[in-house]
């Protein structure tokens, strides 16, 4: 595990004069609460984090989730301690801690290495307009998280949540088992109170699979909510970053501070008007919701004990008040084929633009594929690159093949949601997000399972998971799904869900 010397002095810094507060579970309005009473500063909250880094996901059980610590975090929290007392909080994210995924780009003392020991010491010249986003808020950049190396997307026998610059994260509620991915360690590090919120990438179930996984929220916006610029990609027809908190409400602000127009990523400009995703959120905003009950999710009737905790969720939101309009059927088996072309294509041709444009030490796919050759004992010592191989083969985006299974892909999963949606007048669809997590296996990689991910990301529409049961201990989660820019109500609607539950429970560290 790479460790920069600045980030070992502030974690023995923080070891030593740990508090013995404790902030575990603690929500952002809580926090805030807390430093408008003077009782707690956001220097002192970044210290408490950095000492539990330091105790449990270094040592302890080990968790592996941060690859490293921002070095200048104490800094900026104690200069935004002193903006608190000379003019008030510049809004609800002031002060806060927010870990970042390891392929959004920070200009700062922090690398950008989407896991690769490629570019472990990659040093972006500006921030990602999300990071931008969130200092302007007020937000502390604590560091940046451990993720499946290249997003997931370098071989097909892959693990989860590994990657050559920061090993294997484990899940907290079992380290045994997988953490999901690839935003493994943005949803660890929130799960096991490394962190107030974090943020996530997803191109297909990257956000809402480690968020299930882990037993916290994970927002996966429509694409173009959020700006991708500066962050590095796996395919810009799917891709999007995405919060993580251990609460609806938590991740909605924080959702809140990563929109806005982005002249460098024109998709932005589609977007909805500006919303506060957190605002206005009540317990009965469900009485009258029509909820679409899809059946057909990937391992449908796999494991009885996740359809029991389907089932009770569907009962729970009936209580509520939902209408609930059962046996939801979209056919989308024909979009996987063209989906995975289209992956393949725009993934050389994504990456190879933002390695030209970033200053890379590997200016394209072709090189990364010469890299991981001469040092396979370090990078891939585990599984391959077939999927590089594949990718590098592909032509431009001009390619006929390419342009069919766009169309084709979007065509099934858009008029799939769309289509039903009109139908039956639903607010929003439900689904599983997930099964319990899967034992960690380095040799085989990741075995397949119960999976909802892909309608919402292959059409680009929102999806909200929140924690909806456990399975012998482990996770399980409830995808709320909708249209294109729904995701205020998608949030309501789940913000209600998880006040009626209230099935989150930290795990046992």
């Amino acid at each position: 595990m790479r460790f920069r010397l600045t980030a070992i002095l502030l974690l023995m810094l923080a070891a030593c004069s740990g508090s013995e507060r404790n902030f575990s579970e603690a929500d952002i309005a809580k926090l805030h609460d807390h430093m408008q009473r003077g009782e707690l500063s956001s220097e002192e909250l970044v210290r408490w984090y950095i000492s539990r880094i330091d105790s449990i996901d270094r040592a302890g059980p080990a968790l592996n989730s941060i690859i490293e610590i921002n070095p200048d975090a104490l800094g900026i929290a104690r200069a935004l301690d002193k903006e608190w007392q000379a003019s008030g909080p510049r809004g609800p994210l002031h002060g806060i801690p927010v870990v970042l995924k390891a392929n959004i780009d920070t200009a700062d003392q922090m690398y950008t290495s989407a896991g690769s020991l490629a570019l472990a010491e990659h040093a972006p010249q500006s921030d990602a307009f999300v990071v931008k986003r969130l200092r302007d808020a007020g937000a502390v950049i604590l560091g940046k998280a451990n993720l499946s190396e290249w997003a997931n997307f370098r071989s097909t026998r892959s693990q989860s949540g590994w990657s050559s610059v920061g090993g294997q994260t484990r899940n907290p509620y079992d380290t045994l088992r997988s953490p999901c991915g690839s935003s493994s360690g943005s949803a660890v590090s929130v799960a096991a109170n490394l962190t107030t919120v974090s943020i996530g990438t997803e191109t297909d179930g990257s956000v809402v699979c480690p968020a299930s996984y882990n037993g916290v929220v994970g927002i996966k916006p429509t694409v173009g909510l959020v700006s991708r610029s500066g962050i590095i990609p796996l395919a810009h027809s799917q891709d999007t970053a995405g919060p993580m908190g251990r609460t609806v409400r938590d991740a909605a602000m924080l959702l809140t501070a990563m929109t806005g127009t982005d002249t460098d990523d024109a998709a932005t400009s589609k977007a909805v008007p500006h919303h506060d995703y957190s605002a206005n959120l009540t317990a009965d905003a469900l009485r009258g919701k029509r909820i679409g009950i899809i059946r057909s999710w990937y391992g449908a009737g796999s494991n009885p004990d996740v359809d029991a905790i389907y089932q009770t969720s569907i009962e729970k939101l009936q209580e509520a008040g939902a209408i609930l309009v059962d046996d939801i059927n979209i056919e989308a088996d024909a979009m996987y084929e063209p989906e995975y072309e289209v992956l393949l294509y725009e993934f050389r041709s994504d990456l190879n633009a933002y390695l030209e444009s970033s200053g890379a030490p590997v200016r394209s796919l072709s090189d990364l594929i010469a890299y991981n050759n001469a040092n396979k004992e370090s990078v891939m010592p585990w599984f391959g690159q077939e999927i590089f191989l594949e990718a590098d083969a592909k032509g431009p985006l001009t390619d006929e093949a390419y342009l069919t299974a766009l169309e084709t892909s979007k065509r099934i999963a858009r008029s799939g949601i769309d289509t039903i949606m009109d139908e039956k007048e639903l607010d929003a669809l439900i689904a599983p997000t997930n099964g319990p997590a899967r034992p960690i296996d380095l040799i085989n990689g990741d075995a397949s399972g119960i999976g909802s991910s892909s309608l919402a990301a292959v059409s680009g529409y929102p999806s909200i998971t929140v924690p909806a049961g456990f399975v012998s201990g482990m996770p399980v989660g409830l995808s709320f799904m909708g249209k294109a820019w729904n995701e205020k109500q998608l949030i309501e609607i789940a913000y209600a869900f998880e006040q009626t539950t209230r099935i989150r429970k930290p795990p046992d560290l």
